[in-house]
């Protein structure tokens, strides 16, 4: 895949692993009207039957990535009306629902600075994995906005609780990697200069499970936030049969009474 200059985009065949690498190093990886469309369509572009089976999405340099640049897309904005306006939240939103859509496991690693939609992206991912000294704020309430953008407001409470959600979208207050961590923002915190690493590693192991397994898992995550208990009992009933007729689970099965790794599709 040729990618664009805003971001690297490289895939290891060996591990199935993809790594996205936000490229803007001297603007710690600010946002730009291009960067958006272009991250929507990369992830709207991964589908079941791809040969990625893994994402690792990180930051060059010492950020994450720092939310919407000030003069490239804040400063523009200020000449747009309603509707131009809501054309590029309606982007920015779908960039989020193209990362929750997307059927392969992705995982964030923080690598630095992840504030105001870089911080919105993290919490999209599946996974977060933080260096030592990175560092979270949900910044939009600072700029007269609501902390409800990108989905905040549904992606946050369901990572580290409603009133820890509540503080961290009125506030706008930074937090460390260790207070991520505590609060359950993070799974996992690492030496400096080791997240890359650490999330290519378990995105490698996940490349390995049964894609169609994970896939399914991450989809019902998603459905079942808006279901009562029932509805998510059945929805679960009907998609453990089906798994149950799939050729991983039999593969699951044959391994272990071989006592080998099994071999997943």
């Amino acid at each position: 895949m040729k990618a664009p200059s805003s971001f690297a985009y490289e895939f290891d065949p060996e591990s199935s692993v993809a790594t996205i690498t936000l490229n803007r190093p001297d603007k710690m990886n600010a946002l730009t009207f291009e960067v958006y469309e272009e991250l929507r369509e990369l992830f709207a572009g991964i589908h079941a039957g791809a040969e990625t089976r893994a994402l690792v999405v990180t930051g060059a340099g010492r950020a994450f990535c720092t939310g919407g640049d000030v003069h490239e897309i804040i400063g523009p904005l200020l000449s747009r009306d309603y509707r131009g306006l809501l054309d590029f939240t309606r982007l920015t939103c779908d960039l989020v629902l193209q990362i929750r859509r997307c059927p392969r496991p992705v995982i964030a690693a923080v690598n630095g600075t992840a504030a105001g939609a870089g911080a919105v992206i993290a919490a999209a991912c599946d996974l977060r994995i933080a260096a030592a000294s990175a560092r979270f704020a949900f910044l939009f309430t600072r700029v007269g906005l609501a902390g409800a953008d990108m989905g905040a407001a549904w992606l946050l409470p369901r990572l580290v609780g409603f009133g820890r959600a509540t503080e961290l979208l009125m506030t706008g207050d930074f937090i460390a990697a260790d207070e991520a961590y505590r609060i359950g923002l993070v799974n996992r915190v690492v030496p400096d200069g080791e997240s890359v690493v650490a999330a290519r590693d378990l995105a490698a192991r996940l490349a390995r499970g049964p894609g169609f397994a994970l896939e399914i898992t991450k989809d019902a995550l998603n459905r079942e936030a808006g279901m009562d208990l029932p509805a998510a009992l059945e929805a679960e009933a009907q998609i453990q049969a089906s798994l149950m007729l799939h050729p991983d689970f039999r593969e699951a099965y044959e391994a272990f009474r071989e006592r080998r790794e099994p071999k997943f599709k």
